[in-house]
């Protein structure tokens, strides 16, 4: 069945460039300009309105409009266009263009780029492919209907003629957009749900992508900033004699964040920043550790907060005959430690800002421009470098404030550079949270109730709303308990409640954000749940997903892949977990061991995954490989602390990820689906740690109620 979508050319123009890949071909729509015409008539290619050019070798280049960070945005989005489009795809090309507020959608982040833009890019695509078709039917003087298009060429089979879009431009230059257009049933793709290589990779092998780093300006500086060590410190006094005496620095000032090094090359500015002699004022946060935050979260959970979710009466059903079962989680501060520190270039002019930077923010980033050089917006470049990791860490632009200062104070091209310990010790971090579970079996050992209040600092009063709000706790639960309020299964009786406490700490969207957490809470609980009830936890969990039928395929895949209840090698054990978060349902199994020290090595991890309409699986097997491998380092090994107001932590030395050797076998298995793409970046995540610490439980028979596990809590 086809599918016909009422287009505006207004519409058409608004919708994809939000979408994050715009698409107008390269022509204007509808154009009527001559000149355009003969120009390409001479074999010129056509400089696009916005997002697309055809060149007349057939050549069509795509501007990228979301982020790069690693997850495959450079090909999936593409993708859509290419094949709603009917394009040859060996003739693609993809580039990051210049971020305006049309070209990017404002931001990457919450594993939306595919899913927000499914439609509108499909119907920029079916568009462009009606108005070339038109183009060719008028040209031949025959039906529409009677013409093919494949591969970049229309085609009219009762008389062998054929175009090539390279040809159509003129010629479609002057037709008018469609106000309807027929987008594909999924059983004619042919790119979508193909494994297609990504366009990023050859760059990333050959050395030739270019990140923020990479860049180099005539006359650039090199600039990096000292940090007060505790939260909110400023500045008191500062001797400068030392660091002054480096060959090569050229100016040290203040700027909002701390203090600014300025020289001709990187080492004398690392030099440099080491012989700052700074007195600080250390701020509130000055005695603020992980012990007191810990006093705050066991404090909070004993008031009231704002209920999330309620159904029946769990306070009743708690108090009726039968096992009782309560539990409390804890999980830490966590750092987003990207494999690429935040860095940017800026070179501002009298009348041209230009700012290259791997932000996943970049209108935010042009209104910081606007605002510190007094520029109008329209007067600031944003080049969208490649992201070295993203996880949210770069949707904060505090590192392009910090150069525009640098930038606007010296009047030259900087490069702003942090080392990973500025990184890790001055990031946006992932709140810490505590979990406090209280569920019940009836006499014939069913699940009646389930309470789960969940108490953590809120990342949306921290970043977005920084005032008195009345009913904070209420409007913050809408972020805070993802997650927990949607948690699939049936229960009679039900109150999810959020409680929210201030931390002088900096806080952020960590991938996942709080279903890393709550998922976390929910799947070991649940697992505590059908040990009480003397049931098999796959077989408990199944019970209750009569009504979510996605989770319940994934998990019964999951299990089935990984050979649920069937013998394991000696010392082997197996841990389920299910979870349901940016439109898509990921179920996990783990298969660990436990040395005699406590140490926890998991061997294996199977991962059934429904994200709905796949557009590159070998992305969407990625995208899990890598949320796997990112939740193992929170659950297996890192944390941030806090004390007198630093964070302790500096580098991967002593905030540790997984390392190469100690990756697990990841077996990835799709669901295929025609319902509406979810995201693939984030959902991965969530269901690992509870996953592992189930198989922990199986192994040891200790609960790990605790994050990151430590050797210890299993010795004895």
């Amino acid at each position: 069945m086809v599918e016909y979508s009422s287009v505006s050319r207004r519409d058409f123009i608004k919708t994809a460039s939000a979408a994050g890949t715009g698409l107008v071909i390269g022509f204007y729509l509808p154009s009527r300009n001559p000149l355009e015409a003969a120009e390409a008539g001479l074999g010129k290619p056509f400089v696009p309105n916005a997002w697309i050019t055809i060149q007349p070798d057939n050549q069509i280049t795509i501007i990228a409009g979301k982020s790069e960070m690693g997850q495959g945005v450079w090909t999936s989005l593409p993708m859509i266009i290419a094949e709603e489009m009917d394009a040859d795809w060996s003739k693609v090309k993809v580039e990051q263009g210049v971020a305006t507020r049309e070209t990017t959608g404002g931001f990457t982040g919450g594993s939306t780029s595919v899913r927000s833009s499914w439609t509108k890019l499909r119907k920029a695509g079916a568009s462009a492919r009606e108005m070339l078709l038109t183009a060719a039917a008028r040209e031949w003087n025959v039906s529409k209907s009677d013409c093919t298009v494949e591969n970049s060429t229309i085609s009219h089979p009762a008389t062998s003629r054929q175009l090539t879009f390279g040809q159509l431009t003129v010629a479609a230059s002057t037709e008018r957009l469609p106000k309807k257009v027929a987008l594909k049933n999924p059983s004619q793709f042919k790119l979508i749900g193909t494994d297609i290589p990504r366009k990023d990779t050859p760059l990333k092998v050959d050395g030739s992508a270019q990140f923020a780093m990479d860049v180099d300006l005539d006359g650039m500086v090199y600039a990096m900033v000292v940090r007060s060590p505790s939260f909110g410190g400023t500045v008191k006094n500062m001797d400068l004699s030392r660091a002054e005496m480096i060959n090569g620095i050229l100016n040290i000032f203040e700027v909002s964040n701390g203090v600014a090094v300025v020289g001709s090359t990187t080492w004398a500015v690392l030099q440099a920043r080491d012989l700052l002699d700074i007195n600080w004022d250390r701020g509130k946060s000055a005695h603020l550790d992980s012990e007191a935050i810990t006093e705050q979260l066991t404090h909070a959970a004993g008031k009231k907060g704002a209920t999330g979710r309620k159904e029946g009466n769990p306070e009743r059903a708690l108090r009726n005959p039968g096992k009782v079962i309560n539990a409390v989680y804890e999980v830490p501060f966590q750092a987003h430690a990207t494999m690429e520190p935040v860095n940017c270039v800026v070179d501002i002019q009298p009348d041209l800002c230009r700012i290259w930077a791997p932000t996943q923010a970049p209108v935010q980033a042009i209104k910081q421009a606007a605002e510190i050089t007094g520029l109008p917006e329209e007067k600031v470049q944003m080049h969208v470098s490649f992201l070295g990791g993203g996880f949210g860490r770069k949707s904060f632009n505090d590192f392009i404030g910090e150069a525009l200062e640098v930038g606007n104070r010296i009047k030259k091209p900087v490069k702003l550079i942090w080392k990973r310990e500025d990184d890790t010790r001055h990031d946006y971090y992932r709140p810490p949270s505590r979990h406090i579970m209280s569920g019940s079996l009836d006499k014939d050992g069913e699940l009646d109730a389930w309470k789960h209040k969940v108490v953590a600092p809120s990342i949306l009063f921290t970043q977005i709303i920084q005032y008195p709000f009345p009913f904070k706790d209420k409007l913050a639960s809408y972020v805070a308990l993802e997650g927990a309020k949607n948690i699939p299964y049936e229960i009679p009786h039900m109150r999810i409640e959020y409680k929210s406490i201030q931390v002088g700490v900096p806080l952020g969207w960590w991938r996942s954000v709080y279903d890393s957490q709550n998922g976390y809470a929910n799947e070991c609980f649940m697992d505590e749940l059908a040990h009480t009830a003397n049931v098999d936890p796959v077989k408990f969990r199944l019970n209750r997903l009569k009504n979510s039928p996605r989770d319940a395929r994934v998990l019964r895949l999951a299990a089935e892949k990984a050979g649920w209840g069937n013998k394991l090698p000696d010392g082997h054990f197996q841990g389920v977990a299910n979870h349901a978060s940016f439109g898509s349902y990921v179920a996990q199994v783990a298969e660990l061991s436990v040395a005699d020290d406590g140490t926890v090595n998991v061997h294996k991890v199977i991962c059934a995954v429904d994200c709905g309409q796949i557009v590159n699986p070998s992305i969407v097997k990625a995208q899990m490989e890598s949320a796997i491998t990112y939740g193992l380092s929170a659950t297996l090994k890192s944390e941030i602390t806090i004390k007198n107001g630093e964070v302790v932590q500096s580098n991967f030395d002593d905030f540790d990820v997984l390392r190469i050797d100690e990756m697990p076998e990841v077996e990835v298995y799709i669901v295929k689906s025609t319902e509406a793409p979810g995201g693939v970046g984030e959902p991965g995540l969530p269901p690992i740690a509870p996953a592992v610490t189930n198989a922990v439980f199986a192994a040891t028979g200790k609960r790990v109620r605790k994050l990151p596990i430590k050797p210890e809590q299993l010795v004895g």
